[in-house]
């Protein structure tokens, strides 16, 4: 790499610290290139970003960024993974970690929060940003159908009365 390819790789990582709420550092010594490919897939699957960089290149692009708490976890060979959405990146790479020794989670950052390893399997257990919407929508919507069952039983109930007076009337008619 030149000078100019380095500025423009440490401007372009700097623009994604901006624009994530989460980075994970690991530690992929030893790993194969079928397998950094499979992590690649899986990390893309799950919305997130998987790169091997220069420690001092991604150090530099730390700086002024919310995630200067994971610099000191860049010593070796590292890579960086990032997503907008935290835990889908905490569980694609604990599920691959599980699988692959060579692979070790070293920590991450949650905005100006760094975590330790432990931290990041903690966030890869909570529920996915999907799974909590829907999650809030059916407690959102619980409500709803219960007033609606509520409204409506008086109601039928009404109707139920009504029509046993209909039928008394008719019994002492006939």
């Amino acid at each position: 790499m030149d000078r100019t390819e380095k500025r423009e790789f440490i401007a372009s990582l700097a623009t994604v610290f901006a624009e994530t709420s989460f980075v994970l550092v690991a530690q992929n010594k030893g790993l194969t290139v079928a397998d950094v490919s499979d992590l690649r897939r899986r990390m893309r699957g799950a919305g997130a970003t998987y790169k091997v960089a220069k420690n001092r290149l991604a150090t530099l692009a730390l700086d002024g960024t919310r995630f200067q708490g994971v610099k000191p976890l860049l010593k070796g060979p590292t890579a960086l993974a990032w997503s907008t959405d935290p835990v889908a990146v905490a569980k694609t790479a604990v599920e691959f970690a599980k699988g692959n020794d060579k692979f070790v989670i070293l920590g991450g950052a949650l905005g100006v929060q760094t975590l330790n390893p432990d931290g990041v399997k903690a966030l890869a257990e909570l529920p996915s940003l999907e799974t909590l919407r829907a999650q809030l929508l059916g407690l959102i919507q619980t409500p709803a159908t219960r007033i609606a069952g509520v409204l409506q039983a008086p109601g039928s109930q009404l109707a139920r009365v009504f029509s046993a007076f209909a039928k008394k009337d008719e019994a002492e008619a006939a």
